[in-house]
């Protein structure tokens, strides 16, 4: 499973592609707002940083704006994927964007008819969004495994992006399913190296290397 991070933060991405756990990156107009810059340029900073995909999403409503905005943001560099919402006029620019050889992310994902929509449409990815289901009691994973069980059976090449990942959890979840990709936010990727034994473990091997006396270096 490939993991994507889901930010706009350029030192949180650096991190994270040094270390080989970043192998691409999402953004949002939320995203954008909270790192304070210019979508054009910290989204080709950030394309400069991963070799992978990275997600900039279009922010108009109507299939003409969008596949402009769309064309635009392309352009920034050509690991681009333009993010599209799972909306009539989505699957339209996905569409047309798809058929130009452009990446694109249908995001908003919140059923299986959606994900059978994006994948007929030429999606790269659909999104499915985890986290915003489970705030309404429905199970996001049940969708991730649905979504999988109808792209297998008919063999679409769309990937499956599991997004609004909350905890470490959902990414084990998310891998066990057969998700191809899990984006997450730093801090998530982070956590998955946390372990309380782990913790305790190491302890308890310092205390006893103290008192040996010796040193490595």
């Amino acid at each position: 499973m490939q993991f994507f991070v889901d930010t706009a933060e350029v030192e949180d991405i650096k991190e994270l592609n040094d270390l080989g756990m970043a192998d691409g990156v999402t953004t949002n107009p939320s995203l954008i707002l909270k790192s304070g810059r210019d979508i054009l340029e910290v989204t080709k900073e950030i394309c400069g940083i991963i070799d992978g995909p990275v997600s900039a999403e279009v922010v108009a409503l109507d299939a003409d704006e969008m596949l402009k905005e769309g064309r635009k943001l392309a352009k920034i560099a050509d690991n681009i994927a333009v993010k599209v919402p799972l909306t009539w006029a989505g699957l339209k620019t996905c569409k047309a964007l798809s058929a130009d050889g452009i990446m694109v992310n249908v995001t908003l994902c919140f059923s299986a008819n959606q994900a059978l929509l994006a994948a007929k449409a030429g999606a790269t990815f659909v999104s499915p969004f985890i986290g915003r289901l489970d705030d309404i009691n429905i199970d996001g994973m049940d969708l991730i495994a649905d979504i999988r069980t109808i792209y297998d059976n008919y063999g679409f090449e769309t990937r499956i992006l599991a997004a609004s990942i909350r905890s470490v959890n959902h990414m084990t979840q998310a891998a066990l399913i057969g998700a191809d990709v899990a984006t997450a936010p730093p801090a998530v990727i982070k956590k998955m190296a946390d372990h309380v034994l782990t913790d305790k473990g190491l302890e308890g091997f310092m205390k006893d290397w103290a008192k040996t006396g010796q040193k490595i270096l």
